[in-house]
């Protein structure tokens, strides 16, 4: 006999969490599957964001990384933590979030069933556990098992010295030496972790520019910050074959005849969706070659009454967005009217760290959008000296005609927090006017924006050579005296550097 529910949950990922409790929240009766109760947050918690960042953390920490160019002596010292130093903050973190997960079940009512789940008919699930096998079934389906990395078979994968971003938390030791063979978010992001310890690495990768998606000259600073700490990149190469040597070292065999020795290598060539053991086929759903499953605007798969969220259904694969994909399809599911999400956030925990929201220039010079540049460097700011950070930026793209900002882009020391404040602005239609008129806490990085706003603003000045332009740039007169908030932009030119003068002070 199957025990029925409203609403079954395969999955307790960032997706999966979120749509449980969304579920409860509207009365309904959820259950959630989970392969076992010690996986209870899914890859999020256990192997993927939550651990790396931590783990990224407590480098940044120990190393004395932000403070380096101070306390050299401190430093110095990196060369003496071990991973168990990096993994004692991780347990702490990973634990605490665990029971914060559970406890959140708990209060809402969400049934947690641990065990393999396999659909057995569009309605039906049966769940293989340590006892006897149960049986669910549901009206609503919502799929979030989640991604695994790509393990190719002729790699010869020993979890010691050649591994996948899962393994890499279980290294017994720092080694000296990493190849990094793919160039994406993750093999970028633990790359430049273990770079700052001082472990020499090289990232490999198949195209001719890192992380495409970003802004070219925030990827031009991160590859010059990278290579200030020996990483050595080589683009445009494909992997042919990767081998493990007499005595310890490994080979990484490239197709243009190169070969590049090392200790370990790290291979993240792309995720394939974690959906082998659910048997799809019996609900008439058929993943893509990358084990993936199609969702349309409402989270719906090819089977109505069944929806998928996450990183099962590919880009933006964010556990932010994955958050809200689980909550934004149950109230599909149950008839709840959602609202549009808009522009999503991006956070690369690299070093330093990158966050985005908007267009890039070059999607804005293909979209012939008339746009200009507003900048802010870190050295520029007070808060960016307190920190040790002199080489971030962040720049703002706006229309150059209504101000409407159309993009934020930001290396640097704390970008992935300040870039909610362009979101903010971006979601409630505010203009570059906003930022040019707003006192900002100091000294703080959110200055940034002022700074990078005033900056805007004089490039604007430069560009009205007729009196119809220079109307729009500038109030009259009267105006001026009467509302200093519109003062004249020679004035605004005056602040444009006032992050600088702040420091030099």
């Amino acid at each position: 006999m199957a025990t029925h529910y409203d609403l079954v949950v395969v999955g307790s990922g960032p997706g999966g969490q979120k749509a449980a409790i969304a579920g409860a929240k509207l009365g309904k009766r959820v259950a959630l599957v989970e392969r076992r109760r010690e996986l209870v947050g899914g890859v999020c918690l256990h192997t993927g964001t939550i651990p790396s960042k931590t783990m990224r953390e407590a480098i940044l920490h120990l190393s004395g990384f932000r403070q380096r160019e101070v306390y050299a002596d401190q430093y110095r010292s990196r060369g003496n933590i071990t991973m168990d130093d990096l993994r004692q903050k991780l347990a702490h973190v990973s634990e605490r979030e665990w029971d914060v997960i559970q406890d959140q079940f708990d209060r809402n009512g969400v049934k947690t069933i641990v065990g393999e789940a396999r659909f057995v008919g569009p309605h039906a699930i049966e769940v293989v556990g340590e006892g006897e096998p149960l049986y669910l079934s549901a009206d609503k389906i919502l799929l979030a098992p989640g991604t695994k990395p790509s393990r190719p078979e002729h790699i010869p994968f020993d979890g010691r010295t050649v591994f996948d971003s899962d393994e890499f938390l279980n290294l017994d030791h720092i080694p000296r030496s990493m190849i990094v063979v793919g160039g994406g978010v993750i093999g970028v992001e633990y790359g430049l972790m273990f770079a700052t310890l001082g472990v020499r690495v090289t990232i490999i990768d198949g195209r001719d520019r890192l992380l495409d998606f970003c802004d070219r000259e925030v990827v031009d600073s991160l590859v010059y910050n990278a290579r200030s700490m020996g990483v050595t990149f080589r683009l445009g190469e494909n992997v042919a074959d990767v081998r493990r040597l007499k005595g310890g070292s490994v080979a990484v065999e490239l197709e243009s005849g190169k070969r590049v020795l090392g200790e370990t290598v790290l291979f993240s060539v792309g995720r394939q969706g974690d959906t082998e053991s659910l048997n799809l086929e019996a609900a008439g759903l058929k993943p893509d070659k990358r084990g993936r499953l199609y969702a349309n605007e409402r989270f719906q798969t090819e089977v109505p009454h069944i929806y998928a969220v996450g990183d099962i259904v590919g880009f933006p694969a964010l556990a932010s967005a994955s958050m809200e994909q689980g909550r934004q399809a149950v109230g599909n599911a149950f008839g709840v009217p959602n609202t549009d999400m808009g522009e999503i956030p991006y956070g690369l925990f690299t070093v330093p760290e990158i966050s985005l929201i908007g267009k890039t220039e070059r999607q804005l010079t293909e979209e012939h959008v008339p746009y200009e540049v507003g900048l802010a460097r870190f050295s520029e700011i007070a808060r960016g000296q307190i920190v040790g950070d002199h080489t971030g930026l962040m720049k703002l793209l706006f229309h150059r005609e209504t101000r409407e900002i159309l993009g934020v882009h930001a290396i640097g020391d704390s970008a992935t927090e300040i870039i909610h404040i362009g979101q903010a602005v971006m979601r409630l239609g505010g203009t570059l006017n906003y930022f040019r008129d707003t006192v900002f806490n100091y000294p703080t990085m959110a200055e940034c924006y002022k700074v990078a706003a005033l900056d805007g603003l004089n490039k604007l000045t430069a560009y009205a050579d007729d009196d119809e332009e220079s109307e729009k740039l500038a109030p009259p007169p009267s105006q001026a005296v009467a509302e200093p908030a519109g003062e004249p932009a020679a004035i605004g030119a005056e602040h444009a550097n006032v992050g600088a003068c702040n420091a030099a002070n």
